[in-house]
Order: C-alpha cells, then structure tokens, then sequence
C-alpha cells in the first residue's frame, strides 16, 4: 500500500464586493502582500510581479516564496478578487475575511483550504511522464 505524504496546504480565496479602487491600485495589493508575508512569516525569494491591465485596470501579482507562491487577480468592474496561496510548510490560519474586509473593503470572502497529499509510487512501478 502506497504511503501518503503532506506536501502542503492551499487556499483558493474569492473576495467579492471589494472596493474597486483599491482593486486597481497597485500599493493597495503590495499592502496586501506585505500583510501576508509579515503575518504569516513567509520568506519570499524574489520581488513580487505585477501587471495592470488596461481600464478598468485590473491587476495580476505573483510572488513567489520559500514555501510556494502567493498570487492575486483582480477585476475590479466586478468588485472582486482571487488569491491563492500555497505553502509546503505548515501555517496557522490567517484571518482571510477580516484581513480581506480591511485591505481590500470586502463584503464576502469564500475560502476552500486544501490539503495537498502525494501517495508515493508502490514498489516497482515507475511513474509516468
């Protein structure tokens, strides 16, 4: 029997009635970034990315970490938002719809938190590539 391995947790996050300004602001989303990495000791190696679309400007982030990725989306002519967050290493939870309501202005946050599990290969078998 193949035995099984936490390789992490994710958290897939929908911020829907968000303030739109701050969706298309770029310092507003490095805040939100900052808040994570700080509050949730996360080690990035690298600058966050961004690019901001044409009007209504929306905005793409990815930053990569130590323990995976944070990444966000944001359309603000829906008023809202996706993140996700992977992390190889055991985090404590972290406040998404408090955090979220004071960043970002919003009104609801769906959170799916999964974790992430690799059965190794049984004796003998090879995996496909």
């Amino acid at each position: 029997m193949p035995s099984v391995h936490h390789t992490g947790r994710e958290w897939i996050v929908e911020a829907y009635g968000c303030d739109p300004v701050r969706l298309a602001d770029p310092a507003s989303l490095r805040a939100l970034f900052d808040a994570l990495v700080h509050e949730l000791s996360l080690h990035p190696v690298s600058d966050a990315v961004w690019h901001q679309f044409p009007a209504p400007g929306g905005i793409t982030g990815l930053l990569m970490l130590a323990e995976s990725h944070l990444t966000v989306h944001t359309f603000p002519e829906h008023a809202s938002a996706c993140l996700n967050l992977f992390c190889c290493t055991p985090r404590a939870a972290w406040a998404w719809d408090a955090r979220l309501a004071a960043l970002l202005g919003a009104h609801t946050v769906r959170v799916r938190e999964l974790a992430r599990e690799y059965a190794s290969l049984p004796a003998g078998l090879e995996a496909v590539r």
